[in-house]
């Protein structure tokens, strides 16, 4: 029903704002992620919006992008997932990384979550097969290779960060083998 947004930002109290579109005031929720991007009170914004009716309130949830906007909309879709949990998700991951996640089936990266339990992340990563990762597009292709997952677990399990660990994969040769490629990582990451 309101797909968009457009007007001054009048209050910033994560997780919520407060937007002024010519003399109406709507409260939108958005995750972490648009919320760092806002520009400084008393600016103009954009919010793509989804629009949820309950029996006992209305909500505006609001997002800077459409990716995030999809992603959300397809977690809602999942049983026992709401519109708090699903901004939780994309507050505390980004869109690429749920979609590696989902792609790799990575539990792990999604237990991290705040409200996401072991069933819970199981659940997202069934449901969400084939659909997130590739409406999005975020994950790299050769990320998909048997080879490259381990890589990229073998490299998590040493305590680098997601973001380490990526750069440093897109830095191997496709067809490089498990043992090879994280010798090649590591190398990488040591400079």
């Amino acid at each position: 029903m309101i797909g968009k947004l457009t007007g001054t930002l009048l209050e910033k109290n994560p997780p919520e704002v407060l937007l002024d579109c010519h003399g109406v005031g709507y409260e939108v929720n958005v995750p972490m992620s648009t919320f760092y991007n806002l520009p400084a009170v008393g600016e103009r914004v954009s919010l793509l919006t989804q629009f949820i009716v309950r029996e006992d309130a209305q909500l505006l949830y609001g997002f800077a992008t459409a990716p995030e906007r999809q992603a959300f909309r397809e977690l809602i879709k999942i049983s026992g997932v709401g519109p708090r949990t699903a901004l939780s998700i994309l507050s505390g991951m980004g869109v690429g990384d749920l979609a590696q996640a989902i792609s790799l089936q990575e539990s792990g990266r999604l237990v991290k979550v705040p409200g996401i339990g072991k069933k819970t992340a199981e659940r997202l990563l069934l449901e969400l097969k084939g659909k997130l990762g590739a409406d999005i597009g975020a994950v790299r292709g050769a990320a998909n290779s048997d080879a490259q997952a381990d890589i990229l677990q073998a490299l998590l399990a040493l305590g680098y960060n997601d973001k380490e660990a990526a750069a440093a994969l897109k830095a191997l040769p496709v067809d490089v083998g498990v043992s090879d490629g994280i010798k090649l990582a590591l190398k990488s990451l040591a400079k």
